[in-house]
């Protein structure tokens, strides 16, 4: 690729990136002071964060150590928390077909809902390709590891519980669910699956409920996008 060429791939790729990296610092710096809370040294923290990369998975692993629970079961109900990322990556197949598989797995390491929230968008609307997803992907996920270190590192000048740490992640996901919020049937969605989670979490073990009622309630969504565009035509 000519630098030229390169130069604005970079240039695009960070100024879609910037508002992820801003929202990571805090969460991920909180991140790392709850798994200081937990005994973890902050290498192990970046470790983690380098190998995983997945924020609630690794808040919940967090507060799985904090209580004891063996590793087994965390890995296991972090793989299960992550299955969100095989929707995510179905819906990304079409846009890179026939990209080759060392670069899509250097592209599929790095989606997170974030990622996934400003590339898709993007990919749809043209112009935007996967070298720029990469840029985004990359720059959100060194900054993350770096965040979540300085958080383990200055985790010991932190009070447990402080300034509403564990409410971060939660914030985060509240806040790009509002972003995603385009109309009508978005809104519908959004509470079909709040209201599917909340049901299904008193009947079924572990974090299931998520997967299932994302899943349930995208399907809804879909169908009735597809049916008010039967209509209209």
């Amino acid at each position: 690729m000519p630098p030229s060429i390169a130069s604005s791939v970079l240039g695009r790729g960070l100024s879609a990136a910037w508002p992820i990296c801003l929202g990571y610092l805090p969460i991920g710096m909180a991140l790392g002071v709850l798994g200081q809370k937990a005994g973890l040294h902050p290498l192990a923290i970046g470790f983690m964060s380098l190998v995983v990369f997945a924020g609630s998975s690794q808040f919940i692993a967090v507060s799985m150590i904090s209580s004891g629970m063996p590793a087994f079961t965390i890995v296991i109900t972090t793989f299960v928390v992550n299955l969100r990322h095989l929707l995510m990556s179905s819906a990304l197949a079409i846009p890179f077909r026939g990209r080759s598989r060392s670069v899509l797995t250097l592209f599929a390491y790095g989606v997170t809902d974030e990622s996934f929230a400003v590339n898709y968008p993007k990919l749809l609307e043209g112009d935007w390709h996967i070298e720029h997803a990469l840029v985004v992907n990359h720059a959100a996920n060194l900054t993350w590891i770096a965040s979540t270190v300085a958080g383990g590192y200055g985790g010991q000048y932190i009070p447990e519980g402080a300034f509403g740490i564990d409410y971060a992640l939660i914030a985060m996901f509240i806040c790009l669910l509002v972003f995603q919020l385009r109309g009508k049937i978005y809104l519908v969605t959004a509470i079909l699956g709040g209201a599917l989670a909340v049901g299904l979490a008193l009947v079924l073990p572990s974090n299931w409920h998520i997967i299932v009622a994302s899943t349930l309630a995208a399907v809804c969504g879909a169908s009735i996008k597809r049916y008010y565009r039967r209509l209209s035509s």
